[in-house]
């Protein structure tokens, strides 16, 4: 069995249930299947006047002799009422015979469907729900690495294909091949030597189908890649459409669309040729046993007379029956092969090793009481050498902040805070305490977060503030925007609180999305602040309603601040100077204009006095 496939089977343990009664059902299904077929045979016998009379009601002599007892009673019950009350009843009979066949095996049919249709939808979601923890809980890391719009694709499309595909493999084991199974074994009561020639091309047919479907999977892996890079330049666009129109760049990227969307359509033709081509060839090759089959029955009847004509024609409808199930299996056949591609896609995504996780019997701290100690840290993204031999102590109640052309390590060091990154060599403490000791969402409940890029949600500014505090009121998020100097802005909006501000906040100016990112630490209330470039995107007006807010945030806290415009961190009681991954200066702002070194030299180029 395949390994995807066995990958699965825990996701199928809670509709263990549905599974049984699927494969019960199916069971039933292939059952009256054929015996919905056999009933043709009284039928055409009383119309050709072709019936076994029997005069007695036979005896039951035990299940061996089952099949005989109810052929034999079958047949006693139609000469009894066509003796009794002509032709017509008997022919009543075995139609009612018929259609009772017919209701059970369409009913069973059904139930089975229900069944399975619970179990798809069931697995869908628990699949879904695995990929999306999986995704939220996977280190920053790992996105480094790879496409959003890929991962999208495995999260919706792959999911989907997994839930389409592979749920075709009980109708593979179970009930078409159990419905080919009981009708030829009938056929077999009818005719040894007809089904003996049947079988001569069921082998042959299958040598066929596996040929054509040898390479399916390589190319609906292919297919699957392709459709990731297609949402992943979609997601580009759409989150960088300003530059693409001020850079006149529009022809460029329809370019790359165009490109990978005929990539598509091609991999999606010879995919789907091949899906197409299942039901014609099983069927083509059906019709030719059929016709094989009807050129050496015929002789039977006709020539040899070793078989009942009545017996021909039923024989010749199992041998029907026998089509579609197959039909279904090379179906199903094609769909596990995309199902396989699918499924490989997402378990790599579920199998990937999340390194950043609270360890067992991991410290849960929800208080800071004395310092923040960085002991030579050395860190690098794969590499890039980011922080060599780096050290640093903040106390409590101190506003430290580090600054630093680009590419000195500053946002590294909010990153290793948060444990986004852990540290290659050294150690972060939080009050004597490794923060790789401490659980995970207790540290980063300590921290509040501000970045230079303001994350805001399609949603209601309430909901947006209130993401550190679900249960917040009203009150506490209004006080919240005081705090961050955003009330002002937010009261004239129609709906206040709950006005929806749009996809990433883009009914709003980046100036007060940054305020309402600002209230949302602040209704966070931890006793640690990191403030990443929190005003370098911003304009000069912007910037002093932010500072403002910063400066309202910081007080009576222990904050971090990460500044590229130095105007905003004067009143620090420490300043870090950083380059290339190392301390050059530290100390308070006039102790570093004194010192006439790095400091001095990036405050002269911003021209602040």
């Amino acid at each position: 069995m395949d390994k995807n496939l066995l990958k699965l089977i825990p996701y199928t343990k809670p509709y263990k249930s549905h599974i049984i009664w699927n494969v019960t059902y199916n069971i039933l299904y292939a059952l009256f299947s054929t015996i919905s077929m056999l009933t043709l045979l009284p039928v055409l016998q009383v119309l050709f006047g072709k019936v076994k009379t029997i005069e007695k009601a036979p005896l039951y002599s035990g299940i061996g002799n089952i099949k005989d007892f109810a052929t034999d009673f079958l047949y006693y019950k139609i000469s009894e009422l066509t003796k009794e009350s002509g032709p017509q009843f008997a022919l009543l009979l075995v139609v009612s015979l018929v259609i009772t066949t017919f209701l059970f095996k369409n009913l069973f049919n059904y139930l089975a469907s229900h069944h399975i249709m619970h179990l798809k939808n069931g697995v869908l979601r628990d699949l879904r729900k695995s990929m999306y923890d999986k995704i939220v809980e996977l280190p920053i890391s790992f996105y480094s690495e790879k496409r959003k719009g890929d991962i999208m694709a495995r999260m919706l499309g792959d999911v989907n294909e997994v839930q389409n595909s592979f749920f075709s493999v009980l109708e593979l084991v179970v009930k078409e091949p159990l419905t080919i199974v009981f009708a030829i074994v009938t056929m077999f009561f009818i005719s040894v030597k007809l089904t003996l020639f049947v079988l001569i091309f069921i082998p042959l047919s299958g040598l066929i189908i596996s040929k054509i479907a040898k390479n399916l999977r390589a190319q609906s892996l292919q297919a699957q890649k392709e459709s990731g890079f297609l949402i992943s330049i979609v997601d580009e666009s759409l989150g960088g459409l300003k530059v693409i129109k001020s850079y006149n760049a529009e022809a460029n990227f329809k370019s790359r669309f165009n490109d990978s969307v005929t990539r598509l359509l091609n991999l999606s033709n010879s995919i789907g040729d091949k899906n197409n081509l299942a039901t014609p060839l099983s069927e083509f090759l059906g019709i030719t046993t059929i016709a094989a089959l009807l050129w050496y029955g015929g002789n039977l009847v006709l020539i040899d007379k070793t078989l009942d004509g009545a017996a021909f024609i039923v024989y010749l409808t199992l041998a029907f029956n026998i089509l579609t199930p197959a039909k279904a299996i090379s179906k199903a056949s094609y769909a596990v092969k995309n199902g396989l591609a699918a499924a490989e896609r997402v378990f790599e995504v579920l199998e990937v090793e999340n390194e950043i996780t609270s360890k067992e019997n991991a410290v849960d701290k929800n208080t800071f009481e004395n310092t923040i100690i960085l002991k030579n840290i050395n860190f690098s993204y794969e590499e890039e050498i980011v922080l060599k031999d780096f050290s640093l102590e903040v106390k409590k109640g101190q506003t430290v902040a580090l600054v630093g052309q680009s590419g000195s390590g500053k946002s590294t060091i909010a990153n290793l805070l948060t444990r986004f990154y852990d540290v290659n060599e050294g150690t972060i403490e939080i009050d004597s305490v490794n923060i790789k000791d401490i659980n995970l969402q207790s540290l980063r409940g300590l921290m509040g977060l501000v970045t230079q890029d303001s994350i805001l949600f399609n949603d209601t500014i309430k909901a947006n503030i209130a993401l550190g505090k679900l249960d917040a009121t009203d009150d506490e998020i209004i006080e919240a925007l005081k705090i961050a100097n955003a009330f002002e802005f937010v009261s004239e909006l129609p709906n206040g609180i709950y006005t929806n501000i749009g996809d990433s906040g883009n009914k709003l100016s980046g100036g007060q999305k940054q305020r309402l990112s600002i209230a949302r630490a602040v209704l966070k209330n931890p006793p640690i602040m990191i403030l990443d470039e929190a005003t370098s995107a911003l304009d000069t007006e912007s910037e002093k309603f932010v500072q403002v807010a910063l400066e309202n945030m910081m007080q009576n806290r222990t904050s971090i601040v990460i500044a590229h415009r130095l105007s905003t961190i004067q009143k620090a009681d420490k300043i870090v100077v950083m380059q290339k991954g190392e301390i050059v200066e530290q100390g308070t702002h006039e102790e570093l204009i004194t010192m006439n070194g790095t400091y001095n030299k990036l405050v002269t180029m911003q021209s602040f006095e």
